[in-house]
């Protein structure tokens, strides 16, 4: 008998495949799937999960052939899925949505900190905006501001609240994107003060007087930002 792919069930009556037990082979590979899927429907399972790490990338077409769709990928392994039943797939999709946050930090001289991207869809328009970025898988977005905060200009800011969030569509590869605008308060101390650019990332550093910043062209002039804006002004004014 052809040896099976190992595993373990999940909760929702799938079974999900140990990626030490799919062998390397193409051909072994191939038999050992077709065998596996035939227990696999003899027991009811619904949904099948096989991770195929990059190493033997060279055997997904066996899966694919086999009516597998990709799910996800990651640097080491591609996920891979198929839905048994012949009722609607009820897998869960791969994730929808990239999340990204805005840092609001000004100083007691109601200051702003501006910075323009040496590379983006600003680079080159001589635009100050605050410092932008995505939060990393497994990081807080507030961890997120203070660390791209630090990154950017070399201030230390600690997070002190949410001004606003957007949603919006069809962002990098079809993905939806999530936008939070967040308020930090600077630590004291001068070494937390002073501006350190990241020379790789930008092309100037700054502060902003709070009136100028609003008054912005390229901002002042989009609804979006009006209203992040009110935000901003009413936590400023202590009636956020």
């Amino acid at each position: 008998a052809a040896a099976l792919i190992s595993g373990h069930e999940d909760a929702y009556d799938g079974f999900i495949c140990d990626e030490q037990s799919v062998p390397a082979a193409p051909g072994e590979f191939g038999v050992a799937l077709d065998a596996s899927l035939a227990v696999w429907q003899q027991k009811g399972y619904r949904g099948i999960w096989l991770k195929m790490p990059a190493a033997k990338a060279h055997v997904i077409g066996h899966a694919v052939d086999r009516g597998f769709e990709f799910h996800h990928a990651e640097k080491e392994y591609v996920m891979l899925t198929r839905w048994l039943p012949s009722s609607e797939n009820k897998l869960p999709p791969n994730a929808s949505h990239q999340v990204g946050m805005g840092a609001f930090v000004m100083n007691e001289r109601r200051e702003v900190l501006v910075v323009q991207e040496r590379s983006g869809p600003l680079r080159g328009q001589g635009v100050w905006k605050m410092p932008t970025g995505l939060v990393q898988q497994g990081e807080d977005i507030s961890e997120a501001a203070e660390r791209e905060v630090l990154e950017e200009t070399g201030i230390r800011a600690r997070f002190d609240a949410v001004l606003a969030m957007r949603q919006a569509h069809g962002f990098a590869f079809g993905k939806s994107d999530m936008f939070f605008v967040v308020a930090l308060k600077m630590e004291a101390g001068p070494q937390a003060r002073e501006l350190c650019m990241q020379e790789d990332e930008l092309v100037g550093v700054r502060w902003m007087g709070l009136e100028e910043y609003l008054a912005v062209p390229f901002t002042a002039a989009r609804p979006l930002f009006q209203k992040i804006h009110a935000a901003i002004l009413a936590y400023v004014n202590g009636t956020y």
